[in-house]
């Protein structure tokens, strides 16, 4: 940005106190959204009064006249300055403006000759005045990096990020609200875990000194959650922040948000339920059909979901059978996956990530996972080799992960001490869990929704990127590229997140 712009404002700034105005306002009383102001114009009632605030992103001077656009969360009104209405002192400050600046105004709602609706100002207060420029109008901010980065930029000048954080936040609440609707209740459990336990996954490593011990930022939160089950709590969920030390891309963030739930009494139908509960009221809320596009494919949201099992998927499209071990490695060879020592049923999933889910397009529970994938789940009866567990695909993605849960201490103690043999586990047993359970958990169903890919799919953004506020974005190596720009002189990525 110019030098010249910013010692341009800043003398404004003065300017603005030599005459008596703190640029930087102070409570704002009784101003309306835009978009409230906007619905209350009545062709039958022209001049009715409004109060509204909001920044200035556009202004246009005519002599003793001037037209701005001023906006809010909610949208965008234009709003009128005339000399003789405000007087010559208002007026004055009116010249003072500048693209970026905040303001309140108060005044008659008319409609002009062209057909737009604007508050006719009787009075104005400068609340903010901005020293730096936003993007122009013809080129905007458009450099990802940057907008990520500067969120708080990306935000004011692009209505459409604003409107997909508006859709994600209504999202969520309607989520809530669903899930209250069914009796849920929402509560929280530890963010630092003494050990690094509930799922698969590399965690963050933390020191806290009064204790002198090593903590773990949450990987999940199933076995705190579960031992909420065990002390009665019997409908319960948390939309949590988990942390994940592995890899980005436009479908994962190291630090991503989960809806997990547990039902007592419930099983892996239930938990198929609520999911399809959940997708409608969240595609209500966002205000989509049961129709969508994503990433140019059209993706149905009609109920019921799909339902297909892990050894159908696999033996259509992986073309082989998955108990044939040499034809499993042949196709992973072929599919340029590492083989390695790979355990056979491991080389079995990194083939159906890789040919499988991609192509899952319409939501489709996928159902009947081999059972050694799956240690906190309990076995079907009847076919002990796999597990009740759905993960649920759409949009070639994976929205949910759900159980029939496990609630025999004995067994899961003997699967925890399996998967600990020759791993690189950051804890050991969680032997307070297992104690949990021997006090006896109910039967019950768990469910994990992946509340940023969710937002992706129903805002229609194939970056996890654009539906989390600040992603986690790789250090700036000169502090220039972090001043990059932003004025228009020059311009030019599982449920773990």
């Amino acid at each position: 940005m110019s030098d010249k712009l910013y010692q341009d404002r800043l003398a404004k700034v003065e300017k603005l106190r030599s005459m008596g105005v703190d640029p930087y306002g102070s409570r704002y009383d009784g101003a309306i959204s835009i978009a409230d102001a906007r619905a209350a114009y009545d062709e039958a009632n022209e001049g009715k009064p409004a109060k509204v605030a909001g920044r200035v992103m556009a202004y246009r001077g005519h002599g003793k006249s001037v037209f701005l656009d001023i906006r809010d969360w909610t949208g965008r009104v234009q709003v009128y300055f005339q000399k003789n209405r405000l007087g010559d002192a208002s007026y004055e400050l009116v010249n003072l403006l500048d693209i970026g600046d905040i303001i309140g105004v108060s005044g008659g709602l008319y409609r002009t000759k062209s057909g737009e609706i604007t508050v006719f100002a009787d009075e104005f207060r400068l609340l903010c005045k901005a020293l730096r420029p936003l993007p122009e109008k013809w080129h905007g901010l458009t450099d990802v990096e940057i907008r990520h980065r500067r969120r708080y930029v990306d935000l004011i000048v692009n209505e459409e990020v604003m409107a997909a954080f508006r859709k994600r936040i209504a999202i969520v609440a309607a989520v809530r609200r669903h899930l209250e609707g069914l009796g849920f209740v929402e509560v929280e459990t530890p963010m630092m875990h003494p050990l690094a336990t509930g799922a698969a996954a590399k965690p963050f490593v933390t020191h806290h000194n009064a204790l002198d011990i090593n903590l773990y930022l949450r990987i999940a939160p199933e076995l705190y959650l579960k031992r909420l089950l065990v002390g009665g709590m019997e409908k319960i969920y948390e939309i949590n922040r988990n942390f994940r030390n592995e890899g980005i891309s436009v479908k994962r963030n190291p630090e991503f948000t989960l809806l997990e739930l547990y039902q007592a009494y419930s099983d892996l139908g239930g938990m198929m339920d609520v999911t399809e509960g959940i997708f409608a009221a969240a595609a209500a809320a966002a205000g989509v059909g049961d129709e969508i596009e994503f990433d140019g494919r059209k993706v149905s949201l009609s109920r019921p979901f799909a339902r297909r099992t892990y050894r159908e998927l696999f033996e259509t499209a992986g073309g082989c059978s998955m108990d044939d071990e040499a034809a499993v490695r042949a196709k992973a060879t072929a599919l340029q996956i590492e083989v390695g020592a790979k355990p056979h049923l491991i080389l079995v999933q990194d083939i159906f990530e890789e040919v499988i889910e991609p192509n899952l397009v319409n939501p489709t529970f996928v159902t009947e996972y081999p059972m050694p994938l799956c240690p906190l789940t309990k076995q079907k009866a009847g076919d002990p080799s796999v597990a009740e567990r759905f993960e649920l695909f759409g949009a070639g993605m994976e929205f949910a992960n759900a159980y029939t849960e496990l609630n025999d201490s004995v067994e899961q103690r003997k699967r925890f001490l399996s998967q600990l043999e020759g791993a690189d586990q950051a804890g050991q047993l969680d032997e307070d869990f297992l104690f949990a359970l021997e006090i006896g958990m109910p039967p019950a169903g768990g469910l994990g929704v992946g509340i940023d890919r969710l937002a992706m799919l129903l805002t229609g953004n194939r970056s996890i990127r654009e539906v989390i506020l600040f992603p986690l974005l790789k250090p700036v190596e000169k502090a220039a590229d972090a001043e990059e720009d932003i004025d228009g002189t020059s311009h030019g990525e599982d449920v773990a997140g």
